[in-house]
């Protein structure tokens, strides 16, 4: 297969310019995909244009990561139903430098033939001025061609409408592509559906100003079969990076996945091979029970996103967490789990107390949650009341409970569970 025939038995074409399966047959193709900095992290939303490059690289084509310092500063209206925060160029650098880390992990910067790049787009579109650019670059678009793109009619008719900075996104982004056309010989922008109107803008860009076709893919957006979208939970975003997520949150996010998604993540967010796919999708059929394309997809994508030790000390974390019941009387198996707890505490949400506050009467369960999960009291009491905390394995609703030293494990430690999905190790110190 070539790379069209790729993306395609992995339902990665929703829609692409005519002619692109043979651009992709023909030789090399310089292709392009935009992340804007709106923070120090992208998050996995955008793991799959991460991936998208990566494999186009693998196909032998020449990829390159656009950190948006430039149009990070305007923001893309697309999908936003309403104006986002400007950020100032302190902020917008400080994210860049997150950023950039993490688009290099994906991408092979050495390769003699097809190296990948990542490339600022404030190099350029900094150093316009309003009346250069609006010449150069604005006089190819009529306002009507830019009123008839979706990003822009759903914000039209919205209550605040957009403002002329967010209108304007579109032609920055049309820019880019001309841009790295003339500097990179970029023929391909890719990217999310609805990045659709931005991608064909700069298509036509460089037919008006080069006579010159140039092409464009977008991906499906990802969402779960229950409709949900997908990447939020209840524990919030789930970031790349280890710091804001970790390793296990991450981890234990793919295990979560539901049988419906799991054969259509493997193809969007891992490398196997279609007949693996094939093996684990009539595993997921015939014993859905044992989880084992939840198992695959968590370790191929934490390996690939945190790398192999990390992911292995996820799984570990996991296997603790999630594993033998904390409900025991016995002296020697309750020194055990402590010290099982204890040993992973730094790969998982853990939150350390000062043992003798447990002494006496102890702390309310009010204030532990909300210490340890960071919510407001009210919110920690509702959690309580509504029976979505355990601890220890003990569901506690009496929201004037309190914990002392003696209900800890092995009077060290305590594990804390919100909902089904959500642990968290309290270490008495």
């Amino acid at each position: 297969m070539n790379l069209y025939d790729e993306l395609t038995w992995r339902g990665l074409v929703y829609d692409a310019t005519d002619g692109l399966a043979d651009a992709f047959a023909g030789g090399r193709v310089t292709a392009y995909i935009g992340f804007d900095p709106t923070a120090s992290s992208l998050h996995i939303g955008n793991l799959l244009g991460l991936v998208t490059l990566a494999r186009l690289q693998q196909y032998g084509h020449a990829p390159i990561a656009i950190a948006g310092g430039g149009t990070g500063m305007i923001g893309d209206p697309s999908g936003k139903s309403q104006e986002r925060t400007l950020l100032t160029l302190d902020q917008i650098n400080a994210n860049l430098d997150g950023i950039r880390p993490q688009l290099a992990q994906f991408l092979d910067f050495n390769r003699p033939d097809n190296p990948a790049r990542v490339v600022n787009n404030a190099d350029w579109l900094a150093s316009f001025d309003l009346l250069g650019f609006l010449r150069d670059t604005g006089k190819y678009f009529t306002v009507n061609y830019m009123l008839q793109k979706e990003s822009v009619n759903r914000r039209l008719e919205s209550a605040d409408g957009i403002s002329y900075t967010e209108f304007s996104y579109l032609l920055l982004q049309a820019r880019d592509f001309l841009e790295l056309f003339e500097r990179y010989g970029c023929t391909l922008q890719m990217g999310g559906s609805d990045q659709w109107g931005n991608i064909t803008a700069g298509i036509e860009l460089i037919r008006k100003v080069h006579a010159k076709k140039a092409h464009g893919l977008v991906t499906p957006l990802v969402t779960t079969a229950s409709g949900a979208k997908f990447g939020k939970t209840e524990a919030g975003t789930i970031w790349l990076d280890a710091s804001r997520t970790p390793v296990q949150e991450f981890r234990q996010f793919w295990l979560n996945t539901d049988d419906r998604d799991v054969i259509a993540y493997l193809k969007f967010f891992t490398f196997l091979e279609r007949a693996d796919i094939d093996d684990l999708d009539a595993l997921v059929k015939g014993a859905p029970e044992k989880r084992n394309a939840q198992q695959v997809l968590a370790d191929r994508v934490t390996t690939l996103v945190h790398g192999a030790e990390d992911a292995t000390r996820a799984e570990s974390a996991n296997a603790v967490l999630f594993g033998a019941s904390t409900l025991t009387d016995d002296v020697a198996d309750a020194a055990s789990l402590a010290d099982s707890l204890l040993a992973i505490a730094e790969d998982v949400p853990s939150t350390a107390i000062d043992g003798a506050a447990f002494d006496g009467s102890g702390i309310s369960i009010v204030d532990v949650v909300a210490r340890v999960i960071g919510v407001s009291k009210s919110e920690a009491r509702r959690l309580v009341q509504q029976g979505g905390v355990s601890v220890n394995d003990r569901k506690i609703a009496d929201a004037n409970a309190r914990l002392t030293r003696a209900d800890a494990i092995d009077r060290r430690v305590f594990l804390l569970k919100k909902g089904g999905r959500q642990r968290f190790v309290i270490r008495l110190t």
